[in-house]
């Protein structure tokens, strides 16, 4: 089963910008200007996880008003969520997993997935549904950079986007690898920093990790 209707490819979305980051967004109000923030910083690509009540509203906002933006939507764990965010605006999906009816609904989906694995096993189905593109989770806990050397040899050809402990002292080790194309970090729109509207702090932590990123 190939996926060939999306209209952004994951290629598209995990060569844009060598950092993700993975926002947590409580109050819908706060998303024009954290993405704004982001992007002063170098970053144009960001997913709104579905961890809050506000997500969805959130990526309405972004997707209706920042321009440039490429806007995506994790935590994906059904296709009826998948549904929900590609009408709310979103152009690509993350899960933290892969299930069967998931990859199907995404076959019939206008949006990018990127599923998330953390086993040969997993990513074999991926790659049974014409997936090379993969989010590694959660990568630290599922074996981080040795894993991630160890998938490459059996399968070279597959690209992943590390999320899950990764941290500004070891984002360049994991992009140092060839099967690395970006990684995904919650450290880029702190919670505190959103909280207290402190704009200022999340643009320089994005210029920062692009700045000294290595890939």
């Amino acid at each position: 089963m190939t996926i060939n209707n999306w209209k952004v490819q994951p290629s598209d979305v995990l060569n844009a910008s060598p950092v993700m980051p993975v926002m947590v967004i409580q109050d819908a109000a706060d998303a024009v200007p954290l993405a704004r923030a982001l992007m002063a910083g170098g970053i144009n690509v960001l997913e709104i996880t579905l961890r809050t009540a506000a997500a969805m509203d959130a990526i309405r906002a972004i997707s209706q008003e920042v321009e440039g933006a490429i806007v995506g939507a994790g935590t994906i764990t059904t296709p009826e969520e998948l549904k929900a965010v590609a009408d709310a605006g979103a152009v690509f999906a993350i899960s933290p997993g892969l299930t069967p009816k998931l990859l199907e609904a995404a076959n019939h989906s206008e949006i990018a997935l990127i599923p998330g694995i953390s086993s040969v096993s997993e990513l074999m189905l991926g790659m049974e549904y014409g997936l090379d593109h993969f989010k590694f989770f959660p990568a630290a806990a599922a074996g981080g950079i040795p894993m991630l050397k160890g998938i490459a040899g059996p399968i070279p050809q597959i690209t992943f986007c590390p999320t899950g402990g990764i941290s500004p002292e070891n984002y360049n080790d994991y992009l140092a690898l060839k099967n690395v194309a970006c990684v995904g970090g919650s450290w880029l729109a702190p919670v505190e920093a959103v909280k207290n509207k402190d704009w200022a702090t999340v643009t320089e932590l994005a210029r920062v990790a692009v700045a000294n990123a290595k890939r």
